[in-house]
């Protein structure tokens, strides 16, 4: 018996001493999984964890390819580009603002009376009283940093919620431009403030058949923005965060060369960089940069996630909610300026309907109804998606009540995305 007992033990100790890993007697090898697999699902995994980032520019960049076949080449040509930046720019810089206001966790309904506001304030000064036009601008931005701030202190200092508080505002500010102006256009302005909006970069350099400062501003654009990328994929090597593959990063920044040389040329070929534009990208980075690196910006991503939170850890949530509306007043009085350097005059029907583009630019950019999520670069995105919409509709001829069923349905779109991809995410 000890012997059949021996003869029992044998094969199976055998069988443990060469299966490695320890794998049970008489199981298969695990077959090693093919490299051309793992690359895929790493592939895939990045994929998910950045369509929120890239699903809207991906969009974006599909609506601008269906209007270019639909519109025979039209959409893109140069004098339409400049065109498109012109007519949105007010609507851009509405919706960084915005973009910020969501983020914090609140909703501004009266950034369009505010506009309005401002812009009829500003033309009373140059035209009824003489007032020189940068005296005027500055103090149209100060109008826009005291309404701000009368709104913000109701909603940070009272706590009345911010809906009521900045829809009584859109009344106070709509009938404030009605007092300035009543039912008249009250215009011309001075030149100077005109080209805030209709401007261009002067030519220099040799006659050639592009604008030469505009080749030079785009080369050195695409030189910050391929080494920001390098430098923020070593950081989150150096912190041991997650990164793209590297084929996939070298897709990314050669996507990100041609998108840039592309823009640059056709706005060359034409008058070069309107002024307003770069009114856009000063925003468009100072605004980035606070929202990632400074203090206050990480504050007010925290509020919106989680106010209690925050404020457990010693977030001074009132004076970033204060300062948050101060930033949209100023923003707000910046659009109304904007926009009434491009019409030449302050008109009462300023403004109309603007606060509803913003929002639709914020949360159609990836912002978040429950606050805490989004950026300014998905605003600047948002406001490009609805922009591209309304110009390629009206160059294929479709009238403007049908416009505004696919603005909405492509609104609920976005945010249906939004609540399906947290859904999915905490799945």
């Amino acid at each position: 018996m000890a012997d059949d007992m021996a003869r029992d033990r044998g094969p199976a100790t055998t069988d443990l001493a060469k299966s490695p890993g320890g794998r049970s007697p008489g199981e298969p090898p695990k077959p090693a999984r093919p490299r051309a697999s793992a690359t895929r699902d790493l592939l895939l995994d990045a994929a998910r964890r950045n369509m929120r980032q890239y699903g809207m520019l991906i969009a974006l960049a599909l609506i601008v390819v269906l209007f270019q076949i639909w519109t025979d080449g039209v959409l893109l040509k140069p004098n339409n580009v400049t065109n498109l930046v012109l007519q949105n720019s007010y609507i851009l810089v509405l919706g960084i603002g915005m973009m910020i206001v969501i983020i914090a966790g609140h909703i501004d309904l009266s950034v369009g009376s505010l506009a309005a506001f401002v812009s009829a304030a500003c033309a009373v000064m140059m035209v009824e009283h003489d007032i020189p036009w940068v005296l005027a601008l500055v103090l149209g931005l100060a109008i826009g940093a005291v309404a701000g701030a009368w709104q913000g202190f109701w909603i940070a200092y009272v706590g009345i919620p911010s809906f009521i508080v900045t829809l009584a505002g859109m009344l106070l500010f709509r009938g404030g431009t009605q007092i300035f102006l009543g039912s008249r256009s009250l215009g011309p302005f001075p030149e100077g403030f005109q080209k805030i909006s209709t401007g261009y970069l002067p030519e220099i350099g040799p006659a050639t058949n592009y604008h030469n400062l505009t080749l030079l501003l785009g080369l050195a654009l695409l030189a910050f923005a391929l080494l920001q990328e390098v430098r923020d994929r070593r950081r989150q090597k150096e912190y041991d965060l997650e990164v793209l593959p590297r084929n996939l990063f070298l897709t990314k920044c050669v996507a990100l060369a041609a998108a840039v040389l592309a823009f640059t040329m056709t706005l060359a070929s034409y008058r070069g960089v309107p002024v307003v534009l770069l009114l856009l990208a000063a925003l468009l980075i100072g605004f980035g940069y606070v929202m990632r690196n400074a203090v206050v910006g990480r504050h007010v991503y925290a509020l919106g996630g989680n106010r209690a939170a925050a404020k457990l850890s010693g977030v001074k949530d009132r004076r970033v909610t204060f300062l948050v509306f101060v930033n949209m007043g100023v923003l707000a009085a910046l659009a109304g300026i904007v926009y009434a350097a491009r019409l030449n005059a302050g008109v009462p029907q300023a403004g109309v309907n603007f606060e509803l583009e913003a929002i639709a630019a914020a949360f159609i950019g990836g912002a978040s109804m429950s606050g805490g999520v989004g950026t300014v670069f998905g605003a600047i995105i948002g406001g490009l998606v609805l922009g591209v919409l309304n110009n390629g509709m009206s160059l294929v001829g479709i009238g403007t009540d049908y416009q505004q069923v696919i603005k909405g349905l492509v609104l609920l779109a976005a945010v249906g995305f939004d609540v399906w991809n947290k859904r999915r995410v905490g799945a």
